[in-house]
């Protein structure tokens, strides 16, 4: 049982407090990305799963899927109101479904008495809310076999993927050891340029979906991932633009009831009281 003290608002330090966990062998972005869009009331708290020798392969990940379990349980104990797990892969790696995913979430989320979400199954609810069923795959750095996991992973959910590809697909860089080089921090104008190439292959697309966590480095020499440019992404290609941390972000700030500040995407500008325009010729409504 979640310990009781939790129920009492005046034993947390913040009103609405996240929990994060990540790919090992990484220092992760969310919570710092999560609390720059997130209002005061919000803390955020991470931890990493330990695994010595983690090498990013999809059988760690599949044999290690218990682990969440584990961050949860902590996560609830420690007064989280909802926990978020970063990485795409972590869904498809051991060949389970959205159907096994969702079940798998809605267990520990009963369980622990804490709301759980994984970011790869954030990208299809975050479909299903705006309605839409044909997709472009934006594979980003993945590797071929991440990108086919996730391909077949958003079919298992009923959406058509109409186009994927990653960047060797997309003729940015000749080599996959090319990409994995880069350590998952690419030149900033490499977003716009992806985006769109995946828009003009799959111009039938009503949504593109980034996998991962690229980060792309400003002009300011600091690397930021998708949710910072999803506004202006959207902008470029006239249709919603979902990366997977953007859609675990949405996730959480609607299981927390709480809006997120700031110019958003389309996905997280939902969550966001419309503004009001001023009447006509300064004249009162009616």
């Amino acid at each position: 049982m979640k310990p009781e003290r939790w129920s009492d608002p005046a034993c947390k330090i913040f009103p609405h407090q996240v929990g994060f966990t990540a790919p090992p062998m990484d220092f992760d972005a969310a919570p710092s990305d999560f609390l720059r869009i997130a209002p005061d009331t919000v803390g955020a708290h991470g931890r990493l799963l330990h695994l010595p020798g983690y090498a990013h392969e999809l059988s760690q990940r599949a044999g290690n899927l218990h682990l969440l379990e584990e961050v949860v349980h902590c996560m609830s104990n420690s007064g989280a109101d909802v926990v978020g797990q970063v990485g795409t892969n972590w869904v498809h790696a051991g060949g389970t479904d959205a159907a096994d995913i969702r079940r798998f979430c809605a267990e520990l989320s009963e369980k622990y008495e804490t709301p759980f979400h994984m970011a790869g199954q954030c990208l299809v609810e975050a479909c299903e809310a705006l309605d839409v069923t044909r997709v472009a795959l934006n594979s980003v750095y993945f590797w071929p076999d991440w990108r086919d996991g996730v391909v077949r992973f958003l079919r298992s959910a009923g959406l058509d993927v109409v186009w994927a590809g990653n960047f060797v697909d997309q003729g940015f860089y000749e080599t996959q050891e090319e990409v994995n080089d880069r350590i998952w921090i690419f030149p900033g104008d490499l977003a716009a340029r992806s985006v769109r190439h995946v828009a003009e292959a799959a111009p039938t697309a009503e949504v593109i979906l980034v996998n991962g966590m690229p980060n792309w480095r400003g002009d300011d020499g600091l690397p930021r991932r998708t949710v910072t440019l999803a506004a202006e992404l959207e902008a470029e290609v006239e249709r919603p633009v979902i990366a997977a941390d953007l859609a675990l972000y949405w996730a959480i700030f609607q299981t927390l009831g709480v809006a997120p500040v700031g110019p958003q995407g389309s996905l997280l500008a939902r969550l966001q009281a419309p503004t009001s325009s001023p009447p006509a010729d300064g004249l009162p409504c009616s």
